[in-house]
This record gives C-alpha cells, sequence and structure tokens, in this order.
C-alpha cells in the first residue's frame, strides 16, 4: 500500500512541475508584474486569457506573438507592452501554459 501511494504522489508531483515550470518562466520574465493565474492585476488573469482563446485554432501563436511584440485592445484601452526579453521558444512556452490554465 505504502508503494502504491508513493507512486501516486510521485506521479501527481511530475504532473505538476510543468505548469510550476512555466509559471516559474513566467515570473522570470516578469510578466507576474502585470498578470496573476486567477485574477485581474493591470491584465487579465491567466485563466481568463485560456478561456477567451479556447478552441481557437492559432491561440497558441497568436499569444506567443502578443507576448514578445505586444498588443492593444484585445482586454481594453491599457496595451500590453513588447517583452524583448522572452525569446520564440520562451514565448511558446508561455503561451502553451496560459492556455492550459482551468
Amino acid at each position: 500500500m505504502k508503494n502504491v501511494l508513493f507512486t501516486v504522489a510521485a506521479l501527481g508531483a511530475v504532473a505538476a512541475a510543468p505548469a510550476m515550470a512555466d509559471e516559474a518562466l513566467a515570473k522570470a520574465k516578469n510578466c507576474m508584474a502585470c498578470h496573476s493565474v486567477d485574477k485581474k492585476v493591470v491584465g487579465p488573469a491567466y485563466k481568463d486569457v485560456a478561456k477567451k482563446f479556447a478552441g481557437k485554432a492559432d491561440a497558441e501563436a497568436t499569444l506567443a506573438t502578443a507576448i514578445q511584440k505586444g498588443s492593444s485592445g484585445v482586454w481594453g484601452p491599457v496595451p500590453m507592452p513588447p517583452n524583448a526579453n522572452v525569446s520564440a521558444d520562451e514565448a511558446k512556452k508561455l503561451a502553451a501554459w496560459v492556455l492550459s490554465l482551468k
């Protein structure tokens, strides 16, 4: 029984690791200064972004572009500035992470 519980706990930690790693990337790239996972700060909550883009075929590419180049008018009058410190690969990882949030 102990082995089963340990295995289940270990699998849960492995499943949570990618989400934590991408949240860490968002913190490292200063995204969390304007965004939060579950509440509006300056920009929308990441969960709200995931809902808005759910089911859209180009969602990941659209978000990755917005992360790198910025955007305006999508969530109101406050523009999202470009983040030149985020590489194309990092932008894709961040976009995929945001879209995975429920």
